[in-house]
């Protein structure tokens, strides 16, 4: 379709694609947004536990570990899973 938003993390749209469905498959996750290097999803399902939550924290990093490292305070993957527990909408952005 032509976005290029995780350009300078990884050309391959196509993992983009295949990680995005996954969640799609097991929280609900749709795509509702993508802007030049964001991508937006709603999700019906998010992780409700904190060890549901850190395992999908894990999947995020390496999905997108600009969101750690850039955007989560303080920049661990403990205080970003915390954030993801009841959460309908992730965001990804890829410096």
């Amino acid at each position: 379709m032509g976005w290029s938003g995780p350009l300078n993390y990884t050309n391959d749209t196509g993992e983009i694609a295949s990680v995005v469905r996954s969640w799609e498959d097991r929280f609900g996750a749709r795509v509702v947004g993508a802007a030049f290097s964001d991508l937006y999803l709603s999700v019906s399902a998010p992780p409700s536990t904190h060890e549901e939550a850190l395992r999908i924290a894990a999947e995020h990093f390496a999905f997108c570990p600009d969101d750690i490292w850039q955007n989560s305070t303080p920049a661990t993957l403990t205080s970003y899973a915390e954030g993801l527990i009841g959460l309908n909408a992730w965001e990804f952005w890829w410096d």
